[in-house]
């Protein structure tokens, strides 16, 4: 039987009260002390890395978790409000749970959310979505090189677009540090 036997990545499981995502995990053998199982987990809530041992968690255990089909509704205060598709159930998450992906939220889209006992505890983005520029400069030409103006997006942030680039353009976002990757046509 394998250290490792029933663990792998994307796993969530709980652990004090707190539920985690295993990141990835190996096996450390060092002389003559039994190996030992090394987990790098992310809390689902907030999204902080932690290193932890199998031995300093004890039994791990699967958390049973169904992705499910959500449209974001609307801001309130510091949480997101969105519907669950096939039961219309309003669920709030709050900005601290959502993390870095709370940004690229627009109203009435529709996102993959993890969910834990029926309750959604985190969202899954993309690597890379689609957003409209709403305010930028007026669009030039030449500059050669990579020569880059911000632009604003639907989403409310803002990015570096390259020159050509007008208002009403769709343009592909990296969602993980909001990096400009095409024109969409």
């Amino acid at each position: 039987m394998s250290l490792t036997e029933g663990l792998r990545k994307g796993m969530v499981i709980r652990h004090d009260g707190h539920l985690y995502t295993i990141e990835d995990f190996y096996v450390a053998h060092t002389g003559r002390q039994k190996p030992t199982v090394h987990l790098r987990l992310r809390t689902l809530v907030g999204g902080i890395l932690a290193d932890r041992s199998l031995d300093q968690l004890g039994a791990v255990e699967e958390v049973p978790t169904e992705m499910r089909q959500m449209q974001y509704l609307y801001a309130a205060k510091s949480d997101r409000v969105f519907m669950d598709l096939q039961t219309f159930e309003q669920y709030p998450l709050s900005e601290e749970v959502l993390g870095a992906v709370a940004p690229f939220l627009i109203p009435e889209d529709t996102y993959a959310l993890l969910t834990v006992d029926g309750q959604p505890v985190s969202l899954q983005l993309p690597p890379a979505v689609v957003m409209e520029v709403v305010d930028t400069a007026p669009p030039q030409h030449g500059g050669g090189g990579n020569v880059y103006k911000e632009a604003k997006l639907n989403a409310g942030f803002s990015v570096q677009v390259p020159l050509f680039i007008k208002n009403g353009d769709k343009v592909r976002i990296r969602t993980d540090n909001r990096e400009y990757l095409g024109k969409e046509q």
